[in-house]
């Protein structure tokens, strides 16, 4: 995939992703049955773009709202670290970046609707999927090629591997 220079250098020198979960990692669907359980359906391959990513020594977070198990479980099995159940990502995403020693401008933040816009606004690069809600449009830097739950994840994560392989 070809990028601009000017993402080519966001993508290259990133040294934090951060993930919203439900419309990324998955399309936004939620299955219920009779008995009240919900799964959604994730991409696979999109945890093959995490290992790589995990390779570069790049940490990877998942700040979710959602407080649905299946969060904690998916990321547990990419070997990711997550937080869901949140009521303020922007909050938590400013202790992490504490914790990491790490500035804003350092961070890529891939989310999809308006419980994203805190921490869209203040990243150095904001990401958005295909299918993001149109009220966070004008905030992303990179929009995917692919929509939420169908490659987008897997997607950010090659441009990063690619750009840093350029470096």
């Amino acid at each position: 995939m070809t990028v601009n220079p000017e993402l080519f250098e966001l993508f290259s020198v990133a040294k934090f992703l951060v993930f919203d979960f439900d419309g990324v990692f998955t399309d936004n669907l939620v299955y219920t049955t009779e008995d009240g359980k919900e799964s959604v359906a994730c991409w696979r391959s999109d945890g093959l773009g995490i290992a790589q990513v995990k390779k570069l020594g790049v940490p990877i977070w998942v700040i979710s709202t959602e407080k649905n198990p299946v969060v904690a479980r998916r990321c547990q099995k990419l070997g990711i670290d997550c937080i869901h159940g949140c009521d303020n990502k922007f909050l938590v995403l400013e202790e992490l970046l504490v914790k990491y020693n790490c500035g804003f401008k350092d961070v890529i933040f891939v989310g999809n609707d308006i419980n994203d816009i805190e921490c869209l606004k203040h990243v150095g690069f904001p990401i958005i999927v295909a299918d993001a809600h149109p009220d966070v449009h004008y905030l992303a830097q990179y929009v995917t090629n692919a929509p939420g739950g169908k490659g987008a994840v897997r997607e950010v994560c090659d441009l990063i591997v690619d750009c840093r392989d350029k470096i």
